[in-house]
């Protein structure tokens, strides 16, 4: 044990830095799959929950595809498929496309999940008082279901983030490739891939840190002031009021 620790604080000075870099090209492997992956997984969740007769079904083939298949192999089929048919990317552009249409796929059930979890009710008032459908769903829905995304929308994010280390299976100078050639110019695989640990998990903490205050800080937002109440309340109420009355979905004046 103290000469692996000896050779650890022999050569920390000269394998640290490398792997910094690499970590560098991680974490913007990272952000940018992520970018992606919620964008268009809110698009495909819209059309998930949506009742257009072809976009819905396309949805769901695209999801279930997806999940159903390693990230590996799409990685692979991004970079060396494409290429086949003369579309020809580098690593990194290869290596964002892939994860991002990976993210966005199980970022379409989270979204799905959120959505669905805002009641009926609460859509009907809206569309009552002579809100869109669309208005409905960005003031109304949305932020509601935001509370439900937040906690496994995160919990994907550090996913993704340790996945880029897959980007070196086609050489991406990311974090994982970075350290498998030091390993093979030094032979110390127990040191290096270490290292490499201890770095995504300095990457990894601040991120779940982060999500915990967002947490926290979605809660607290959602509370009403004393003596208010908020449109999403109100529309509730109204709501609420109308199936007493037996008229679902009426607005008192």
């Amino acid at each position: 044990m103290g000469d692996f620790l000896q050779v650890f604080a022999d050569n920390v000075h000269d394998w640290f830095p490398p792997l910094l870099r690499a970590a560098e090209v991680t974490l913007e492997l990272a952000v940018l799959s992520i970018a992606v992956g919620l964008v268009l997984g809110l698009l495909v969740a819209l059309l998930k929950v949506s009742r257009l007769p072809i976009l819905r079904p396309a949805a769901v083939v695209y999801i279930e595809a997806i999940r159903g298949t390693p990230a590996l192999t799409q990685i692979y089929l991004v970079y060396f498929g494409l290429a086949g048919i003369g579309l020809v990317m580098d690593n990194i552009t290869a290596a964002v496309v892939a994860l991002g249409m990976n993210t966005a796929a199980y970022m379409a059930e989270i979204y799905r999940a959120g959505i669905e979890s805002v009641h009926k009710g609460q859509r009907d008032a809206a569309l009552s008082i002579g809100m869109t459908p669309l208005q409905t769903m960005r003031f109304i829905v949305l932020p509601q279901a935001w509370r439900v995304v937040l906690p496994p929308a995160a919990n994907l994010g550090v996913a993704i983030l340790k996945d880029t280390s897959l980007a070196s299976a086609i050489a991406t100078p990311e974090l994982m490739s970075r350290a498998y050639d030091l390993v093979g110019q030094t032979w110390r695989p127990m040191h290096i891939y270490l290292l490499a640990a201890l770095i995504y998990m300095m990457m990894c903490l601040p991120l779940i840190r982060l999500v915990r205050y967002l947490e926290r800080g979605a809660r607290r937002g959602e509370a009403e002031a004393p003596g208010g109440r908020g449109l999403r309340r109100r529309l509730a109420e109204a709501w609420a009021a109308g199936a007493r009355h037996g008229e679902p979905g009426a607005v008192a004046k």
